[in-house]
């Protein structure tokens, strides 16, 4: 039987797209990504909001090879190595180790958080507490695609139809602290934990500074853990290396994934307090959870290389900088272009609204033919709510964020020339 279907099965894309060149990738170097077509455009989305540091970092290729040439495979399964030891000293060292003391290695951030869920869960039944099992999300979040991390994203992606198992999960909107309290007067002794990205998936909304103080009072008083997703926020993406940082007290689980090795593979980590790791070792708990390439030679090397170049290079004031070039950047999109509503986001990790010529907010079946729009103009942006993200690389100069605009107001220049939707 023949068939012009193409063998690759791409995510996320719908059927009358694979097979394009257009979107086939075949280089990438410092901030930008060359194409199947023959062209080369600017990426404005770091990856998968991964590739902090750029394209093609030096120090981080050359350990991840030292590492392969060295150690090939070892593995975290019943085994140690010393790769994941110095880097599981490393992160430790990195989130504060008077408050955390272990990490769990996993290979992305839906596989963290399916980890993240069992812990909570085994955590509470060494406390005695075993009734405690349900998960409590945002809604608006996204914490992965696994079946796990799907039950806990509170976008509407499909559970139903997939057969998701959502009995145990919960979801409140955000910068509500008043929902979350009405949801706990009722099920707070049967939360194990409430989980929090600092600034919510795709449509990029911050916590704001009374909702944090919310979460930390009612943690005592009800007794979950709290667990912050930091996949997307951390490694110096909202300016410090993780956003909790600037929390006024720690969660006790904190989670990285996409910035960990600057996008060069496949690599999470669940990051726990002692408090937590102390009831396992005190009730000496088997955790059932392992990943076949978490915690390998080549994913540590990474993780260390990532962290001693962003130390380097000074992240955290790449960062900051960046950030307010943004702000100045988006306040002048939105003054002098009628499609734009506004911008949400923190730091370097940004949304940009859109509305229609009524003024309703850009319905979502037409985002995809702005994000076109925009790569026809140059540039590579992500869809977001109501329109798309703007989330570049930390190496990014003053020359490339203005290019970037540039592509973004010359894409909606052409959507709204099309008429559709606008």
């Amino acid at each position: 039987m023949t068939t012009t279907i193409p063998p690759l099965w791409p995510a996320l894309l719908p059927p009358d797209s694979h097979g394009s060149d257009e979107l086939c990738a075949v280089s990438a170097k410092g901030v930008r990504v060359g194409f199947a077509d023959g062209r080369e455009l600017l990426c404005g989305t770091s990856g998968l909001w991964n590739c902090n540091l750029g394209y093609g970092n030096a120090a981080v290729a050359e350990a991840s090879a030292d590492a392969l040439r060295k150690a090939s495979y070892l593995n975290v399964f019943r085994y140690e190595n010393v790769y994941a030891r110095d880097a599981a000293a490393a992160l430790v060292e990195l989130c504060g180790p008077e408050h955390y003391g272990r990490v769990i290695f996993s290979t992305s951030g839906g596989a963290a958080n399916d980890a993240m869920t069992k812990l909570t869960r085994h955590y509470h039944a060494l406390a005695g507490t075993a009734q405690r099992k349900i998960v409590v999300g945002l809604l608006g979040s996204y914490h992965g695609l696994t079946f796990g991390g799907f039950a806990l994203t509170g976008e509407d992606l499909g559970q139903r139809l997939y057969g998701v198992d959502q009995r145990l999960t919960r979801h409140v909107p955000p910068n509500e602290p008043e929902e979350l309290e009405r949801l706990l007067s009722r099920l707070g002794g049967q939360v194990a934990a409430v989980v929090v990205e600092p600034v919510l998936g795709s449509g990029a909304i911050p916590l704001d500074d009374e909702y944090v103080a919310a979460l930390i009072r009612l943690r005592r008083e009800h007794g979950f853990l709290l667990v912050a997703d930091e996949v997307a926020t951390g490694f110096c993406r909202t300016g410090s290396f993780f956003a909790t940082q600037e929390w006024p007290e720690p969660p006790d689980l904190l989670i990285t994934s996409k910035g960990l090795t600057n996008g060069t593979c496949a690599a999470a980590a669940v990051v726990v307090s002692h408090q937590v790791a102390e009831a396992f070792t005190t009730g000496g708990a088997l955790l059932a959870h392992g990943e076949t390439q978490a915690g390998t030679p080549v994913m540590c090397a990474a993780i260390l290389a990532t962290i001693e170049e962003m130390r380097r290079l000074d992240a955290e004031g790449m960062s900051r900088r960046l950030s307010a070039l943004l702000d100045a950047e988006l306040a002048a999109l939105e003054s002098d272009h009628p499609l734009v509503a506004g911008a949400t986001g923190k730091g370097c990790f940004r949304a940009v609204r859109l509305r229609t010529v009524e003024g309703v907010p850009l319905p979502q079946v037409h985002v995809p033919e702005v994000v076109a729009a925009v790569r026809r103009a140059g540039a590579i942006v992500h869809p977001g709510v109501n329109g798309f993200q703007l989330i570049p690389a930390l190496t990014y100069t003053e020359a490339d964020l203005r290019e970037l605009m540039e592509c973004v107001r010359k894409g909606l220049s052409a959507y709204a020339d099309q008429g559709v939707g606008a």
